[in-house]
């Protein structure tokens, strides 16, 4: 690519400083604000118009994570977010994601799978060094503050891993002065139970947050069981009006039991792991500049009894450690009115080391890799008139093992009034083949190439009726090249770079303020593509309601699902479709105490989201929550 093309790719196109979430104010896409108040932090945490951003972005606020019973982040957001769908087997817990029996796998507007989308947590990239993915269980909706889903490719601020789409977790923190805190128990159906303790203290300069998460359920099958105990700590500090250091760490213990397919049960097929997240930030916020920089590291240990179908054990257990580590560095600047530009630079090293342990006592060598990528990208915004804004951004990624990669991006956004905005983007998504596709297990082909995509969003903002009736409409077109899939190659499995795919189709979202105590949301999406895309169905509606009636919190929701391709059998496609009816009743005995009870798939459905593993019927958890 010549300087030429890539000085038009940046004048042209328009990419945005888009790793946003919402300001502190705590706006999200639910609020009932004027969309000209609606305001995000960007990557170099400086608040701007959220239609200023072309890309489309969804925000899961804290008080919607708080209200849900669910205590991962990701079954929260397969309901919540229009386009994003997330594959489950049990009535909690999902898996390594390796594996025959593992759920966890996210896809948004169809194009997921391996680490096609991106886990982030405060902008720090954050998967299995070995694997190639996130280990969903590993992310506690009481650790966070919102999340921000970015419904397209994030390649232009972070590079391989987000072609599809970014997932970017914004931890909590302690807000307001002197100590506050949280705890909350509930149980129920298949002997399932959920606690939670939280603390949080701020005083002058300093704050601090901790909070400790244990789940466990012995699952709607035999062989089902699953725990796991979640720690997280934030600190910070903040040494003047423009300087603030951060530190967190973050912990999972978990194990999960693999009852196979319903038709090839399983015996001893089980995981254990530990995954731990380590990361520190110094960030500063002048008038005309702010930016930050970042150091992050994150492990895994895992052990693995892969199972067995009949009467002959394996000899042996699967083990591997990885990490995923690196930094970030990146400062904007407002030289001119109306004027953000970005550059910043970024190094991650990730990989690991995987071996069977033998019954006899030996070992076996699996792999033992590294893969170092080094980046640098430059982002420029321009607003005119207070309506118009012009996006455009590069990066260029050199990965040692595939060398360099030039990612454009770009977009327009135009506020036509105080309630009306429209939003056009296009955007580059490249993902390299992770490790275990490369050299781990039998499909694994050391000669693969990286996939790529280009993605065209189109998106419609509206209020009405004084701003109660919050709208957005998106279309999206995407199209795919050099996919990599497994097949069949002179009888064995095989990893190959064959596919090609186009999908599009529309996202819908809407919230609306009916009365002061009523309100209504909901999201539809519809996806087309010309490949068969298991676990993304074609289409994906939910609505919900928040009913208070003096001390009573009335919310149930619906969930519908069609056309949700789950694979083949012989020569016989097989899909599912679905709708779930769910409802939780809550109670506000006093200011700091609430009892509630929730009930989910109450007309007791038989679906599943993963091939073989039929999901639960009638599940109902009772608890209580207390604040101090």
């Amino acid at each position: 690519m010549n300087l030429r093309i890539i000085l038009s790719a940046v004048v042209i196109l328009s990419g945005s400083v888009f790793q946003s979430v919402y300001a502190e104010n705590g706006y999200s896409l639910n609020d009932t604000i004027p969309l000209s108040e609606l305001e995000v932090v960007s990557t170099a945490k400086t608040e701007v118009n959220r239609n200023q951003i072309p890309l489309t972005i969804s925000v899961v606020g804290r008080e919607t994570m708080e209200e849900s019973t669910e205590t991962g982040v990701l079954s929260i957001l397969s309901e919540q977010v229009p386009g994003l769908f997330v594959t489950e087997r049990s009535v909690t817990g999902y898996g390594l994601g390796i594996g025959d029996g593992s759920a966890g796998t996210v896809y948004i507007h169809g194009v997921g799978g391996g680490n096609r989308v991106l886990m982030l947590l405060d902008g720090q990239p954050n998967w299995a060094g070995i694997f190639g993915h996130a280990i969903a269980d590993a992310y506690a909706a009481s650790d966070a503050e919102r999340v921000e889903v970015i419904r397209g490719p994030g390649s232009l601020l972070y590079g391989s891993n987000a072609m599809g789409g970014i997932i970017n977790v914004i931890t909590r923190k302690a807000t307001g002065d002197g100590f506050h805190g949280r705890a909350r128990f509930l149980g129920g159906s298949y002997n399932t139970w959920k606690g939670l303790a939280s603390a949080g203290y701020k005083k002058d300069k300093f704050n601090a947050y901790l909070s400790l998460n244990r789940d466990q359920s012995d699952g709607q099958r035999d062989n089902s069981a699953f725990y796991i105990n979640n720690g997280y700590i934030r600190l910070g500090y903040r040494f003047s009006d423009f300087w603030n250091a951060n530190g967190e760490a973050i912990a999972a213990d978990f194990k999960v039991n693999n009852p196979g397919a319903i038709n090839a049960p399983k015996i001893e097929n089980w995981a254990k792991a530990v995954r731990s997240t380590y990361s520190v930030s110094l960030s500063n916020q002048y008038e005309k500049m702010s930016g930050s920089l970042q150091l992050f590291y994150n492990d895994g240990r895992h052990k693995i009894n892969d199972g067995w179908v009949g009467e002959q054990p394996n000899d042996y257990l699967f083990r591997s450690v990885d990490f995923n580590r690196g930094l970030a560095l990146y400062e904007a600047f407002r030289l001119l009115e109306g004027n953000l530009f970005t550059v910043g630079v970024d190094f991650k090293q990730w990989g690991g080391h995987a071996w069977k342990d033998n019954n006899d006592g030996t070992k076996t060598e699996m792999i033992d890799e590294s893969v170092n990528e080094f980046a640098g990208y430059a982002v420029v915004q321009q607003t005119l008139a207070d309506r118009l804004t012009l996006n455009a951004g590069i990066r260029l990624e050199n990965n040692e093992g595939y060398g360099s990669e030039w990612i454009p991006q770009g977009g327009v956004a135009y506020q036509f009034s105080r309630q009306t905005a429209f939003k056009v983007s296009v955007s580059k998504g490249f993902r390299s083949p992770n490790l275990r596709e490369l050299y781990l297990f039998p499909p694994h082909n050391p000669d693969l190439n990286p996939e790529e995509m280009t993605n065209y969003d189109f998106s419609y903002e509206q209020a009405l009726f004084d701003n109660a009736l919050q709208l957005e409409l998106t279309a999206y077109y995407a199209k795919g090249d050099n996919l990599i899939t497994t097949t069949m190659v002179d009888g064995s499995p095989l990893n190959v770079n064959t596919d090609k795919f186009i999908n599009k189709g529309i996202d819908f979202a809407f919230t609306y303020q009916v009365l002061p105590d009523l309100k209504l949301s909901g999201n539809y999406s519809f996806l087309h593509s010309d490949v068969k895309i298991a676990s993304a169905p074609k289409h994906k509606a939910f609505l919900s309601a928040r009913w208070k009636i003096d001390k009573w919190t009335l919310s149930p929701n619906f969930q519908y699902i069609n056309g949700l391709y789950l694979g083949t059998a012989g020569e016989e496609d097989i899909t599912d479709n679905y709708a779930l009816l769910n409802c939780k009743i809550a109670y506000k005995a006093t200011d700091w105490l609430q009892l509630f009870v929730n009930g989910e798939n109450l007309t007791d459905k038989s679906y599943q989201t993963y091939l073989g593993f039929p999901m639960p019927g009638i599940v109902v958890l009772g608890g209580i929550e207390a604040r101090f």
